[in-house]
């Protein structure tokens, strides 16, 4: 052992699945061999650290944005009618999602550099 460049052991446990999982990303990252695979993600890969609370607010609010929508939905099965009114507040509600997920994926990618 004293001949070797590398001479520290380390020693890690898993579970049967995190050795599956280990295997398959090995397999994606074309790695032949654990110990070469292993170095170099504890070396050189990286931890991401998602901050959820933003998705939190942005499922809060994609919620009563449909609650809104199913509010006219149950309006216009009740009368029978839709109102162009209904239609255009819809498509607000629609345009209102939209910018919000925009909103999300920018704040996402912003805060990943």
């Amino acid at each position: 052992m004293q001949n070797r460049k590398r001479a520290v052991q380390l020693i890690v446990r898993v579970t049967q699945e995190e050795k599956d999982h280990i295997y398959k990303n090995m397999a994606l990252y074309g790695a032949e061999n654990f110990n070469t695979y292993a170095r170099n993600m504890l070396i050189d890969g990286y931890v991401v650290e998602v901050d959820t609370q933003h998705f939190q607010t942005l499922a809060s609010e994609v919620n009563k944005i449909g609650v809104n929508i199913n509010q006219i939905t149950r309006i216009a099965n009740t009368t029978g009618m839709v109102t162009s009114k209904d239609i255009y507040r819809i498509q607000e509600l629609v345009r209102e999602i939209w910018q919000l997920l925009k909103s999300s994926l920018s704040v996402l990618l912003s805060k990943g550099q």
